[in-house]
């Protein structure tokens, strides 16, 4: 299929209630308002076309910018096409979904998560918590770097309630995802977890809420989950 052909389908796909969902959460026009699950229905026709991918990235429309990451190849991404995502992810389900998972499964993972994190720009950081995020919970505990990670989550616990929106919401879910899959940290996050409580986060007119970081890992715990690995983190 081609970017016009994709854009049709699209188009026939949305609807004015998740328009006006995706919007309330932060979403700029153009977008037709599909459904994750109905998107996820056309990664079929583009997941073998990597080209295809980058092009619906750069359409700017937010449906076919979140299908690209569903469909993209995150092994043959580049650096500089990683970086040039993250400059158009200009709201949360980009940055720390699309862009983040995608880069979690580059081979550029910690390098740019690294680089992300300290950005100046509020969901170019947060999606660098995000990325790192991701690549925890695809790794095995072996190929981590233990002392880093508690290393960013002291910084987390010393910063999390003095940084910017989106930020506090992805440190906490770096905070979850290093107590749930990384089975060494999992006392060290919780603690972490609890002594940063309630994190505060604006989502807007939406019924989204944050989850408080320790009760979350202590589900996971009571589920004996902690440590288990995900296959993918793009979703």
């Amino acid at each position: 299929m081609t970017v016009e052909e994709i854009m049709n389908q699209l188009e026939e796909m949305g609807s004015e209630q998740t328009m006006k969902t995706i919007k309330n959460h932060g979403a700029q026009e153009p977008f037709f308002g599909v459904k994750v699950g109905d998107l996820k229905k056309l990664v079929k026709f583009v997941k073998k076309d990597q080209e295809l991918a980058l092009a619906l990235y750069d359409t700017g429309n937010h449906d076919a910018m979140y299908l690209a990451g569903l469909a993209v190849d995150p092994k043959k991404l580049t650096k500089e096409q990683l970086e040039q995502w993250v400059d158009k992810a200009y709201w949360y389900m980009l940055a720390e979904y699309t862009v983040a998972n995608a880069a979690a499964e580059s081979p550029f993972a910690l390098e740019l998560a690294h680089k992300w994190m300290d950005d100046d720009r509020e969901m170019v950081a947060a999606c660098g918590w995000s990325t790192y995020a991701g690549y925890m919970s695809i790794t095995a505990d072996e190929e981590l770097d233990m002392e880093e990670i508690c290393g960013l989550l002291k910084r987390v616990e010393e910063t999390i309630h003095g940084e910017r929106n989106r930020v506090r919401y992805a440190m906490n879910g770096f905070v979850i995802m290093a107590g749930s899959a990384v089975a060494e940290l999992h006392d060290e996050a919780f603690a972490v977890a609890n002594r940063i409580g309630k994190v505060d986060v604006n989502v807007g007119d939406t019924a989204c809420k944050v989850p408080l970081a320790a009760d979350y890992i202590l589900k996971v715990k009571n589920r004996g989950k902690v440590g288990v690995k995900k296959k993918t983190c793009i979703c």
